[in-house]
């Protein structure tokens, strides 16, 4: 009380800020480690302040996984709705790291929100230099501001997208589960690795990108395995690949690579008019939905499954019509003219009440050639999807004469948008926090260090915290925890217990490593990834 008198009388404000991994035992026996549980403890503490009369507060709800941090708000904005109250909300995924995979999850958290019009400031924390934090807060409230029903160009968008009901439940968050493919005995090939019921990939692929010169490359950039130059599939392989036009059938370089991807389970999909010309066995035909229901599912000559492409502009009838297709997929790529946010939702919302079961790829077009803006929009545009659980994958492709990514980057972005999204773990998970005047070592240079030694165990999350002050509140959904205690000493934690204390600092990496060996957690690096690092060395 004294604070909050103090504050009141002096007219200053205050931030009431709920940490993800600090409740308090009481509110942890009614509520566990849940956003409930987090609305709850904020509103204990705006309860205090107004009983004081003092209302010059701001709520935070600090979580580093966009999903808590997601849910979290929306449960807030709704309690206040319901309480009649109206306090600002400052948004942030703390901790949220460094690079793409941090103004990924920033933008996955922060876009999604600001897309259902939650949230009066906002902040993107990154692990690196404090300027650096200016242009992604920037740009993600630009791009929010430009999505506003009151801009002339999003409010005819908005307005043109077809009326649906929305049932999203903000209160239990359920994932649309999309059907994966079954293997058919009267396939020569396993379709069932054409989609991955974790969050799919689909890479686009050019008739050059197989030429003879670029196959021996071809495959490690669509992240396979190889022996004795054959592809087989990994953890982060893409699942299928795209292709507007494929190569012709006296090509037999590309059509040896094409059917060796195939042969390892990586599905082939192309469009159907393109298979008619050159037919290519055990593709995937791909149709527009109005030429699907026209031809009645026909599939061209080696085609063996169907994949339909809707725009959200259709009406509830030609949507329906989904259902007697049973597509293997399903691209959805919204309309210019409709929001895509809306129209992405009410196409989930048909399918819902048609009890449709398809996987939903999200088809992405981009004319970017800055890797830091790709993160952002397609944190926000696909993300604020997927948060939703409103689908099973998405697909990049590049339009326009600037091609500026390459198919690597590409895939390993996909990825990035799935693991920010919680679906799919293709790497270490990295909690870290930006540096402060409180900080204990060189956060950069030391998670860096970190990202090295332990970057490749998928399903692994490791926090690198400057100090003890917020570090381990901060570090709820980690694993592992190196955490700064005194000068050049470091406390690492595994889950929210503290197992090793004052290791060194020069030490403490190595330290770490073996912890994650201790609990069973640490795998090494492939002998292919070892050696060409050793190569670029």
């Amino acid at each position: 009380l004294p604070l909050v008198e103090k504050c009141r009388d002096l007219n200053r404000a205050m931030r009431i800020g709920t940490n993800h991994g600090s409740l308090s035992s009481r509110v942890l026996s009614f509520y566990g480690d849940t956003p409930r549980g987090m609305v709850d403890s904020a509103i204990e503490f705006a309860d205090i302040c107004r009983s004081q009369n003092y209302h010059n507060f701001v709520f935070s709800m600090k979580a580093s996984n966009p999903l808590v941090m997601v849910q979290s708000y929306r449960l807030l904005a709704a309690e206040m709705k319901r309480l009649e109250w109206d306090y600002p909300l400052h948004l942030g995924v703390t901790e949220a790291g460094e690079g793409e995979d941090g103004r990924m999850k920033s933008a996955i958290g922060i876009g999604t929100l600001l897309s259902d019009g939650i949230g009066d400031t906002i902040r993107v924390s990154l692990t690196e230099d404090p300027e650096f934090e200016y242009n992604p807060c920037n740009n993600l409230a630009k791009m929010a501001a430009s999505r506003l029903a009151v801009v002339p160009e999003a409010g005819t968008q908005q307005a043109a997208t077809k009326f649906y009901t929305d049932s999203r439940d903000i209160t239990n968050f359920a994932r649309r589960k999309g059907q994966i493919l079954e293997n058919s005995e009267d396939e020569a090939v396993d379709a069932s690795g054409f989609l991955c019921a974790d969050g799919s990939v689909i890479s686009v692929l050019t008739p050059e990108m197989l030429s003879k010169e670029n196959v021996p490359y071809l495959y490690g950039e669509l992240g396979c395995k190889t022996a004795v130059g054959m592809p087989f599939k990994d953890i982060a392989t893409s699942d299928s690949i795209f292709m507007r036009t494929i190569p012709p059938s006296t090509d037999t370089v590309a059509r040896t690579a094409l059917r060796r991807l195939v042969e390892v389970s990586v599905g082939l999909i192309v469009p159907a008019e393109e298979l008619e010309k050159h037919p290519l066995p055990n593709s995937v035909a791909y149709m527009s939905l109005n030429d699907a229901v026209a031809k009645n599912g026909k599939l061209p000559l080696g085609a063996i499954r169907l994949a339909v492409a809707i725009d959200g502009d259709e009406d509830d009838e030609t949507l329906q019509k989904v259902k007697t297709l049973n597509p293997a997929f399903i691209f959805l790529k919204t309309s210019p003219n409709i929001s895509t946010l809306h129209g992405s939702r009410r196409v989930f919302e048909v399918l819902k009440s048609m009890e449709v079961q398809s996987c939903v790829i999200h088809h992405y077009q981009t004319e970017s050639n800055d890797k830091n803006d790709l993160a952002l929009d397609m944190g926000m545009t696909i993300g604020s999807l997927l948060t939703d659980g409103l689908g099973d994958g998405l697909m990049i492709e590049q339009v326009g004469t600037l091609q500026s990514f390459g198919l690597e980057a590409l895939r390993k972005t996909s990825f990035s948008v799935l693991q920010g999204c919680r679906m799919r773990s293709t790497k270490t998970e990295f909690v870290s926090c930006p540096s402060c005047g409180r900080t204990l070592f060189d956060l950069q240079v030391t998670t860096a260090k970190i990202t090295e030694s332990t970057g490749h165990l998928p399903g692994v999350t490791v926090a690198v915290m400057g100090c003890i002050v917020n570090g381990p509140g901060e570090m709820a959904d980690a694993d592992f925890g190196y955490v700064g205690t005194v000068p050049g000493k470091i406390d690492l934690y595994y889950g929210k217990e503290v197992v090793r204390k004052s290791v060194k600092e020069d030490e403490a990496v190595e330290a770490l490593v073996d912890l994650i060996k201790e609990y069973g957690m640490w795998k090494e690096k492939d002998v292919e990834e070892t050696e060409k690092e050793l190569t670029l060395a």
